[in-house]
């Protein structure tokens, strides 16, 4: 099982990024999906996740009104448009998956996804 990100990169605060992860290695259909990030000396933190449907998401609530989420289960790939960025929002983005679901639809802790991938960088600077 494979998770792969991209899209990360340098903009300038107030610009867009639409990072995507790709899944490989089972399909991911049934259960939540999300993103987390890590700022330099910081811990890993919850951004965003997707309910197996698509049907549900849920949001920290620095990041609520200017992120979306999405996933496309016939390609196995999620997504996650970023704008209004600002430098708070620097640092590596971690694509998440649950291994089976656990009956939470949009979970928001680390310790409730198996597989990761190996992030994308997003710095925010003028």
């Amino acid at each position: 099982v494979e998770l792969v990100e991209s899209g990360g990169g340098l903009v300038r605060p107030g610009a867009s990024l639409r990072l995507s992860c790709a899944a490989s290695g089972r399909t991911f259909g049934p259960v939540a999906m999300g993103w987390f990030r890590q700022a330099p000396g910081k811990e890993r933190e919850f951004v965003a996740t997707i309910s197996g449907s698509g049907g549900f998401s849920f949001f920290a609530d620095s990041v609520k009104g200017r992120f979306s989420i999405s996933r496309d289960n016939v390609r196995n790939t999620m997504s996650l448009q970023m704008n209004s960025l600002s430098p708070e929002d620097t640092g590596v983005y971690y694509c998440a998956a649950q291994e089976r679901s656990t009956g939470v639809a949009t979970p928001d802790g680390i310790d409730e996804y198996d597989y990761w991938g190996q992030g994308t960088q997003v710095t925010v600077s003028s």
